[in-house]
């Protein structure tokens, strides 16, 4: 008996998401930092094993307190990324819940499992502090199950994905073995260099700039790939290119030797920065930048 099936993986900003998505799959599909509103994107994970197939959907982090065109995008990313899945696993923090926590959890749908992974355990000081914390999920909800896990260390993974697996349907592998995503590497070239400016520079910068991948060639084993990073203001665009452009060539160099692991081959990045006044607030912007 073969099992595959789609699993949505949400839960409030920062919690641990995509980096579980990246410990299931075994290989980073998906990009992390310790910022909110990192993941933009519905994204797909693929983990294929002999008896099953998970296709996991990383999804952004649900935001309910700031409201802007951009986050109510990616709400409604949330929302539809929730259709016609097979099982929902929450991700919270083992440590305590919040209102965001509870506002992500809603969204689950009523007639789809939900399985609750409480994250970050190996933070945790007392482990004693996880007995009543299981008990006042369970009092709110019935869950299929709650997992304590460490996404970032790898604890009690195969156990989550044990219980993820009960609840997949019969069905064959709707991807092949080898594919650990449904993302192009144009998609991943972009990614990669957002992942950057939100690693290596402040809290204020990396919400206001999106990226976009203009030209994008191989040759044998060589990917020439030219982005243009977007940003909203004069002096954000100098913050990103720092003192003579070394700010710039650091995001370069780092998003250039993540996708030549990525892809096996030499790449040969091109990054500008550009300004487009209130990005972030336009519809038709949002809308060409895939949001």
């Amino acid at each position: 008996m073969h099992r595959c099936g789609h699993v949505a993986i949400i839960g409030r900003p920062s919690v641990g998401k995509s980096t579980l998505v990246n410990a299931l799959v075994g290989e980073k599909v998906t990009i992390t930092s310790k910022k909110p509103q990192t993941t933009r994107h519905r994204i797909l994970g693929i983990l294929s094993e002999p008896d099953v197939q998970y296709i996991l959907v990383d999804t952004p982090g649900f935001q309910s307190r700031h409201r802007s065109p951009l986050n109510a995008r990616l709400n409604r990313t949330v929302r539809d990324s929730l259709e016609g899945v097979d099982v929902v696993v929450a991700v919270q923090d083992a440590s305590h819940e919040t209102a965001e926590d509870r506002a992500a959890l809603a969204l689950a749908p009523r007639d789809v499992p939900v399985i609750v992974a409480l994250n970050k355990v190996d933070l945790l000081s007392d482990k004693a502090a996880l007995l009543p914390r299981i008990a006042k999920l369970a009092e709110a909800r019935t869950f299929a199950a709650i997992v304590p896990i460490s996404a970032e260390r790898g604890v009690q993974l195969d156990a989550l994905k044990a219980e993820i697996a009960q609840h997949l349907p019969e069905s064959p592998s709707l991807y092949p073995e080898d594919e650990a995503t449904d993302r192009d590497e144009r998609f991943l070239a972009a990614e990669a260099v957002r992942e950057k400016i939100f690693r290596l520079l402040g809290d204020e910068i990396p919400y206001a700039t999106t990226v976009s991948v203009d030209h994008f060639e191989q040759e044998g084993s060589l990917r020439r790939i030219h982005v243009t990073v977007f940003v909203e203001k004069p002096g954000q665009r100098a913050l990103i290119l720092g003192e003579d452009g070394q700010r710039i060539k650091e995001i370069a160099t780092q998003a250039r030797l993540d996708l030549e692991r990525r892809f096996g081959g030499k790449v040969f990045l091109e990054i500008w920065v550009r300004i487009k006044r209130g990005w972030s607030a336009s519809e038709a912007s949002l809308a060409r930048f895939g949001y």
